[in-house]
């Protein structure tokens, strides 16, 4: 099995505990926002281009905190495993508008989802493992499943 290193971000509705997911074009599975390193980058600075590439947004690096680094099956490539370097955001970027959340780059669709319980997955729509099994119950212990 391989190992595909990623870095992610939690983002949490500011009113209802729903979290941050997209969608990338091609795939079914929804997964939280972020990517894969380019040379030379820290884990850090992957998610700020990330968001930037797929959301338009610009973090501020101070509002950054991390969550953790976990491991699961790859949603999207078939005997893959990803490593998450995943961060969470106090409060909210600059310029999201949680009503109309801009996606571009890959990002065929953006959305909210409740936190307690993830939905269930469908024939059409799955949650990455790392965030069903690894990030969600994370965010659970450390208290910070609602925005």
């Amino acid at each position: 099995m391989n190992d595909i290193r990623v870095s992610a971000l939690v983002l949490l509705h500011p009113q209802r505990p729903e979290l941050l997911m997209v969608r990338k074009a091609g795939t079914m599975s929804f997964m939280l926002p972020g990517g894969k390193p380019e040379e030379g980058e820290t884990a850090e600075d992957t998610i700020v281009r990330e968001i930037a590439e797929e959301l338009g947004l610009d973090l501020d690096r101070h509002r950054l905190h991390a969550l953790g680094t976990f491991a699961a099956a790859a949603a999207n490539e078939a005997d893959h495993r990803v490593i998450g370097d995943v961060f969470c955001y106090d409060g909210q970027p600059e310029g999201l508008d949680v009503e109309n959340i801009a996606h571009l780059a890959e990002i065929a669709e953006a959305g909210w989802f409740p936190i307690d319980p993830l939905p269930a997955d469908t024939e059409t729509r799955q949650f990455a493992p790392l965030t069903r099994n690894e990030v969600i119950p994370a965010l659970q212990a450390a208290g910070r499943s609602s925005g």
